[in-house]
C-alpha cells in the first residue's frame, strides 16, 4: 500500500476530527459570511507526483478555498431555489460517504430499503397516493427527464410503439404542451430527442403563469387524434403560480394525455393548511417531479420523482446485463432510474425526516412564506423598488423603479448588493420586464434576516441615488 495512504488509514480519527474542525469553522462564522462572492478563475496546477497526505490537504483547502465558498447555505441566499442542510441531514449525508453504500440493490444492503422507506414518508409528506412509485434522482431536471421519459414512452404505446426498443423513429413528432415551463422541461426535451421546438406554448391566464385552461382544452380537443405530454406547474420559479391541477385533471376522462407536474419547490404547499389547496388534484398526475435539496433543505444533490406507471418505468430503464438478474422480477433501483450506480442519497432526507418530522418541515415552510410577504410589503413601501407579482409563497419577484430599466442594470445593482455581503439575489425576467428574485427557502432564514437584506438593497439604491434618478 502506498505509504501516504497507509497513514492516512491508521489516522483516519484524526482526519475525520479535522474534517469536522473545518466544518465548525465555516458553520460557527456563517452569520457573518458574505452572502454570496465573486471569485476569479483559478490558476490550474500541477497534480502532485507524491501526495501531500489527507490533513494537508485539508490545510491547503481551508487557507485557498474555504473563504472563496458562497454561503448558500446561510439564512440570506435568496438565489435560485436553494435550501441549507438542516444539522440532521448534514449528519446523514456524511453517514452517506463514510458508510459509501451502492443504493442499488434491494437485499444486498439496508440502503435501498431506507430508500423506499423515505420514498413512503415524501408521499405521506406531499399527500400523494399509494399507489405511486418513486425514487431518488440528483434533481429537478433529472427528475423531469425521467417523467418526460415515461411519457414519451406511453405516447408511443398509445400509437403500438416501444420506444424503448423501437426509438422515435416509427412516431409522429411528440408534442409537449405547456404554459410556462421551466428550463429544464425544454433541456429534458432535447436530450431525450423530442426536440426544444416540440414545446407548444398555451397562453396563461392575464397577469399570471397559470395556464389558460379554455385554451389548454381548445387544444386537446383539436389534436385529439394525438396524445401529447402536458407540463403543468405547482410553483413557477418567478413567482411560484399554480396550474389548476384539479381541473387540469379532470381534463383527462375526455381526452389522451400524459400529465407530468413539475412541483419541484411548490410541492411542498401540502404541508401548510394555508397553502395545500394549491397542490388539490396532484394524484391525477402520471408523473411528479419534487426536489429535496430545495425547501426540504437537504445537502446537494437530491430529488424524488414519482409515477403510477411503475411498469413504463421499468421499460425505459431496465438493464439487460445477465449478472443483475431478471428485470421482470427484480425489485432494484437500477431497473428503473437513469443510473445504475446510485448515491445513497435518500439517507440525509431520512434524517431530517425523521428528526424534525411533518411539524419541523411545515413550520420552516410557513416561516420562509412569512418572510417572503414581509419583503413584499418592503419592497411596495419603497421609493426605489416594484413589485411585480403577488407574494404567492416563497418568492419576491421585483425591479427598480424606472421609466425603463435594462438587464445591464440589474446585473449591475446585483453586484454592488453582492459586494455589499448582506444578501444574495439573482436576476430574472418577468412579462419582459428585467427584474429581481429572492427565493426564501431556507430553514435558518428569520424575519431579522429579511430586514437585513432590504436594508441592503436600500443602501445599495442611495448609493446609486437611485432615490433622485428613477421615479
Amino acid at each position: 500500500m502506498n505509504g501516504i495512504l497507509f497513514s492516512d488509514r491508521n489516522d483516519f480519527s484524526a482526519i475525520l476530527e479535522k474534517a469536522k474542525k473545518v466544518a465548525e469553522n465555516r458553520l460557527k462564522k456563517q452569520d457573518e459570511l458574505a452572502a454570496g462572492i465573486k471569485v476569479d478563475d483559478l490558476d490550474l496546477q500541477v497534480l502532485p507526483e507524491k501526495g501531500i497526505g489527507a490533513k494537508a490537504s485539508l490545510d491547503f483547502f481551508e487557507k485557498l478555498f474555504a473563504q472563496k465558498m458562497n454561503n448558500s447555505a446561510g439564512a440570506r441566499y435568496f438565489g435560485f431555489v436553494t435550501g441549507g442542510s438542516t444539522p440532521a441531514s448534514v449528519a446523514g449525508d456524511w453517514l452517506v460517504s463514510a458508510f459509501d453504500q451502492n443504493a442499488c440493490g434491494s437485499n444486498d444492503s439496508v440502503a435501498p430499503q431506507i430508500e423506499k422507506q423515505t420514498i413512503h414518508f415524501m408521499k405521506q409528506l406531499f399527500g400523494l397516493d399509494e399507489n405511486y412509485f418513486g425514487s431518488f434522482t440528483t434533481g429537478a431536471t433529472i427528475s423531469n427527464l425521467v417523467g418526460l421519459s415515461l411519457g414519451r414512452q406511453w405516447v408511443g404505446e398509445q400509437l403500438g410503439v416501444d420506444i424503448s426498443n423501437e426509438g422515435l423513429d416509427a412516431l409522429p413528432k411528440i408534442k409537449i404542451v405547456s404554459g410556462t415551463p421551466h428550463s429544464s422541461i425544454i433541456k429534458s426535451m432535447s436530450m431525450l430527442g423530442i426536440g426544444r421546438k416540440a414545446l407548444v406554448k398555451i397562453d396563461t391566464l392575464p397577469d399570471r403563469e397559470a395556464i389558460d385552461i379554455e385554451k389548454l382544452e381548445c387544444y386537446l380537443r383539436e389534436n385529439a387524434a394525438h396524445p401529447v405530454i402536458v407540463v403543468v406547474n405547482a410553483g413557477t420559479v418567478n413567482t411560484v403560480d399554480f396550474d389548476d391541477l384539479e381541473t387540469i385533471g379532470q381534463l383527462k376522462s375526455k381526452y389522451k394525455f400524459w400529465l407530468h407536474v413539475d412541483a419541484a419547490f411548490g410541492g411542498f404547499a401540502s404541508l401548510s393548511d394555508q397553502y395545500s389547496h394549491l397542490m388539490k388534484g396532484i394524484n391525477a398526475a402520471d408523473s411528479i417531479t419534487i426536489d429535496a435539496h430545495k425547501w426540504l433543505n437537504v445537502p446537494y444533490d437530491a430529488a424524488m420523482q414519482f409515477t403510477k406507471h411503475k411498469n413504463l418505468q421499468l421499460k425505459v430503464f431496465q438493464n439487460s446485463a445477465a449478472y443483475l438478474g431478471d428485470p421482470e422480477k427484480s425489485p432494484d433501483y437500477f431497473h428503473y432510474t437513469p443510473e445504475n450506480s446510485r448515491r445513497f442519497r435518500a439517507l440525509p432526507s431520512w434524517f431530517t425526516l425523521m428528526a424534525y418530522g411533518k411539524d419541523g418541515h411545515r413550520e420552516i415552510v410557513e416561516r420562509n412564506c412569512d418572510a417572503a410577504k414581509l419583503l413584499g410589503r418592503l419592497i411596495e413601501e419603497s421609493e426605489s423598488f416594484k413589485l411585480l407579482a403577488p407574494v404567492r409563497m416563497n418568492v419576491v419577484c421585483f425591479t427598480l423603479k424606472s421609466e425603463s430599466i435594462s438587464a445591464p442594470e440589474i446585473q449591475n445593482f446585483l453586484n454592488l448588493v453582492t459586494k455589499d455581503g448582506k444578501a444574495f439575489f439573482t436576476p430574472t425576467v418577468y412579462r419582459n420586464v428585467p427584474a429581481i428574485r429572492a427565493a426564501v427557502s431556507n430553514w435558518q432564514t428569520e424575519e431579522s434576516d429579511i430586514k437585513i437584506a432590504f436594508e441592503s438593497i436600500v443602501r445599495v439604491a442611495q448609493k446609486l441615488k437611485l432615490e433622485k434618478t428613477f421615479v
